[in-house]
């Protein structure tokens, strides 16, 4: 597991998943446990988790996708016209 954010990036995420983190705590012990703030919860853990190993899922994901399409075309475009 490489990281695939950058160092902005990853301060970002922990600032923001520390408030959201931070918000979802006040909330829950405000109010009785809803499930929307338990989601809350999960989604700022996520973002904290991230910015500590410098790892995003989803950038994976699209890094990917983005490369397998690339290769697609070039396929495609190696096929109409063959040198």
């Amino acid at each position: 597991m490489r990281p695939n954010i950058s160092i902005i990036n990853a301060l970002v995420r922990l600032t923001f998943g520390f408030t959201l983190l931070a918000w979802v705590t006040a909330q829950l012990t405000k109010r009785n446990h809803s499930n929307a703030m338990w989601m809350f919860a999960i989604v700022a853990a996520m973002k904290v988790g991230e910015g500590i190993t410098r790892f995003c899922p989803l950038t994976f994901i699209f890094d990917r996708y983005k490369d397998d399409v690339k290769e697609a075309v070039q396929n495609t475009t190696e096929a109409v016209n063959p040198s």
